[in-house]
C-alpha cells in the first residue's frame, strides 16, 4: 500500500481510540530521513502519524524502530546459494534491532508513565554490512563475502525480484544506509531500562 494512504488509516484508528476513552497511545514509528532516499515516503508517513499522536489529546510515547535484523538471518539460504551478501549499503552503518528487543522496550513505554511525551530511537549498536556478514559467517559457519553494488544496480535487482513497489522500498532502505540515514544514536536504554542486546551475543544464541 502506498505509504501516504496509511496516514488516514492511522488517523481513523487514533480518533476511534480517543473517542472510546483510551487515555494513552504508544506508536511504533521508524528511524530514517524524510528526504534523500526512495524509502523517504515511508518515513514521511510515520512522521505525519507521530504529529497526529502528539496532538490528539491523549498521553503518548513514540518509538522509532531501527531495522529488523531477523530478515537477514531468515535469508541465509539465499546468501549461501550466492556465496555472498550483496546490496548498495557499502560502508554505511545501520542501527538494527530485533523484534524481541522492541517488544521489551514497548512494554515499558506502555506501562511506565515516565516515558510519556518522549520519542525514542530503538536500536542496537550500529554495524556495517561487512560486520553483519562476519556475524552471519560465525553464526552459520560460512565464508560469505560482502559485495557492494551501486544503488541503481540494486534497485534494478530488487524490482526484478519483488516488483516495482516493494523493490523500490527495499532498495531505498539500503540506499539510506549508504548515506548514513540509519546510523542513529540509540535511546534504547532510556526506554527499556537496560542496554540493547549486543550483536555478538545475539548471533551466539541457539
Amino acid at each position: 500500500m502506498p505509504p501516504e494512504k496509511r496516514v488516514n488509516q492511522h488517523l481513523n484508528v487514533i480518533e476511534a481510540a480517543y473517542e472510546s476513552g483510551v487515555r494513552k497511545i504508544v506508536y511504533t514509528s521508524i528511524v530514517g530521513e524524510t528526504e534523500g532516499m526512495a524509502f523517504s515516503p515511508v518515513v514521511i508517513s510515520n512522521r505525519q502519524t507521530e504529529e497526529i499522536v502528539k496532538s490528539i489529546g491523549m498521553e503518548w510515547a513514540i518509538g522509532r524502530n531501527g531495522l529488523y535484523i531477523e530478515p537477514d538471518v531468515e535469508y541465509i539460504e539465499n546468501y549461501k546459494a550466492l556465496g555472498k551478501v550483496t546490496n548498495c549499503a557499502g560502508n554505511g552503518k545501520c542501527g538494527y534491532t530485533t523484534r524481541d528487543e522492541l517488544a521489551f522496550a514497548y512494554s515499558k513505554l506502555l506501562t511506565e508513565n515516565e516515558h510519556n511525551g518522549n520519542v525514542y530511537n530503538l536500536l542496537g549498536e550500529t554495524i556495517t554490512q561487512y560486520e553483519l556478514t562476519e556475524l552471519l559467517n560465525k553464526k552459520f559457519n560460512l565464508n560469505l563475502i560482502y559485495d557492494p553494488i551501486s544503488i541503481d544496480e540494486y534497485k534494478k535487482d530488487r524490482k526484478a525480484e519483488l516488483g516495482e513497489f516493494m523493490g523500490n522500498i527495499i532498495a531505498g532502505i539500503y540506499e539510506g544506509i549508504s548515506k548514513g540515514f540509519f546510523d542513529k544514536t540509540s535511546d534504547f536504554s532510556k526506554a527499556a531500562g537496560r542496554e540493547h542486546i549486543g550483536w555478538s551475543e545475539y548471533f551466539s544464541k541457539e
